[in-house]
């Protein structure tokens, strides 16, 4: 019987040294499409491309999650 099993809530130290909370979203899809965002929209700062993000998510009943990241763009693009 091992002790020590890992669950899906338990936090780690990525190999970088950044801790990684169990519940952050999604950080690698996240930061992909803010950078989506910024190739198409080189006029907007990061911070208002992830505003507009947090409109789409609002919109969308406070999740994100099981909307394809082409959809989320295009709903973020509406709002930039």
């Amino acid at each position: 019987e091992n002790s020590l099993q890992k669950t899906s809530t338990r936090s780690s130290v990525n190999p970088s040294g950044i801790f990684v909370s169990p519940y952050a979203l999604n950080l690698s899809s996240f930061t992909k499409l803010i950078k989506r965002l910024q190739e198409r929209h080189p006029e907007f700062s990061r911070d208002e491309i992830v505003e507009a993000v947090q409109e789409v998510r609002k919109i969308n009943k406070g999740v994100l999650s099981g909307l394809a990241i082409s959809a989320i763009e295009e709903e973020t693009s509406a709002i930039l």
